[in-house]
């Protein structure tokens, strides 16, 4: 007996339409083979938009929502530090937390975990920039957008802070080690993911939630699109800069990612084994969306993008500073949104900037092909793209840092 799936993935009525007959059409001559995957699997998807993190949720419903969000971000922090069993009183729904990230799952490869996180933090900050940009495709879906808009998350002022610990999260991730036991990237991971079991629960008693429609806020299903285009998009995308990831290092991301997401409790029923499969799930999800978000994700992009720029209070190197980095992401996202979506946001026309990506190729190519063939290069690379990070969310983070605190007041 299939279970239900959310009115608006609308895939098996959308495939037929004309524009996505051409696009599976244009996406076969490109790929050389079948790029649609099979109804069963696109089903399985579509159904996972109704499954949520029942392991964290049952921890935050007995800590966080009783004895209120610090309460339950202190016992995490000792758990953090010291394991679950160093927590006095620990509830059996914290160790069991712990106890599901701690355990290898069957299907890991730690060569591959490995090799995927060198490979994303080897695009250093230019890969921020990039997955931001790409990101603003999504503000079409409700699905997406709503749980934004009614927390405030990137509305505002508040956009570019989230940005900026969303990147942190990024660095931490896949810092060397970081997703070992007690890895710094294990520890964001898992604040990251208490967060958004408090934040589904607050939503799923939103009034305007509308979960026949939209499925459970922050879903497996739109999980799983994160974690694949984290790993497909800059494997593919980033190559018209002049980066070189091969097949192999594309899907040791994707197994990266993979485990990442498991860490966070996104452990789908399907995952992409190749970069096909990949690439054919980013196809469904350009095709299964209604893209009813209008004007909520036209403000969500507008509001991404005019985080970059200088603010009144900025002046001398800070408002330079902001300023380039203004113009450099409006080229960025016009550079690599597809031309419908940037025209429907109706963001600003970045002029030449546009053309930034591009104009980075000879010298990133170079300097790729260089890594490529030695592996002392290789390994300056991943040195110097460390420390390219870890300057770029000093300058952009300051002393405060990532908190990766949920918000307790929905702003809608």
């Amino acid at each position: 007996m299939s279970r239900p799936i959310p009115t608006e993935f609308q895939y098996f009525e959308n495939i037929r339409k004309p524009v996505n007959v051409w696009r599976v059409r244009l996406a076969r001559v490109l790929m050389r083979q079948e790029p649609t995957l099979p109804d069963e699997v696109i089903r399985t998807w579509a159904e996972s938009y109704y499954d949520a993190d029942p392991v964290a949720e049952r921890f935050v419903e007995e800590v966080y929502l009783k004895q209120g969000q610090a309460a339950g971000r202190a016992m995490v922090e000792r758990a953090l530090e010291q394991g679950a069993q160093a927590v006095p009183d620990a509830p059996d729904s914290l160790k069991t937390l712990f106890a599901e990230a701690e355990k290898d799952p069957a299907w890991v490869d730690w060569a591959q975990v490995e090799l995927g996180a060198r490979v994303f933090r080897r695009y250093g900050p230019q890969l921020y920039g990039f997955l931001g940009a790409i990101t603003l495709d999504a503000y079409q879906e409700n699905s997406v957008t709503k749980p934004l808009v009614f927390t405030g998350a990137y509305a505002g002022e508040s956009a570019n802070r989230r940005f900026l610990e969303t990147a942190g999260f990024w660095r931490d991730v896949s810092s060397p080690g970081g997703m070992r036991p007690g890895g710094i990237g294990v520890r964001t991971a898992m604040k990251v993911r208490l967060m958004h079991v408090f934040v589904r629960k607050g939503l799923l008693r939103h009034p305007k939630w509308n979960l026949e429609a939209w499925g459970m806020p922050i879903s497996q299903g739109d999980a799983l699109l994160t974690l694949i285009a984290g790993s497909i998009a800059p494997g593919i995308g980033l190559q018209a800069m002049g980066y070189r990831a091969s097949r192999r290092e594309i899907e040791a991301m994707m197994h990266f990612w993979r485990y990442v997401g498991h860490i966070m409790g996104v452990q789908p029923k399907w995952y992409p084994s190749t970069v096909e499969e990949g690439l054919s799930l980013l196809l469904a999800s350009f095709i299964k969306g209604p893209k009813h978000a209008g004007e909520d994700g036209r403000q969500l992009a507008h509001s991404y993008i005019n985080s970059f720029a200088p603010g009144d209070e900025d002046s001398g190197f800070t408002f330079l500073r902001k300023k380039l980095d203004y113009w450099l992401e409006l080229g960025m996202t016009w550079f690599y949104l597809p031309r419908h979506t940037f025209r429907h946001h109706r963001l600003p026309s970045p002029g030449l900037w546009g053309l930034a990506p591009l104009a980075q190729f000879p010298l990133v190519f170079g300097l790729e092909t260089i890594r490529r063939h030695s592996r002392w290069a290789d390994d300056f690379r991943d040195r110097q793209a460390q420390r390219s990070a870890d300057r770029w969310l000093r300058l952009h983070l300051g002393q405060r840092g990532a908190e990766y605190k949920a918000v307790e007041q929905f702003t809608r």
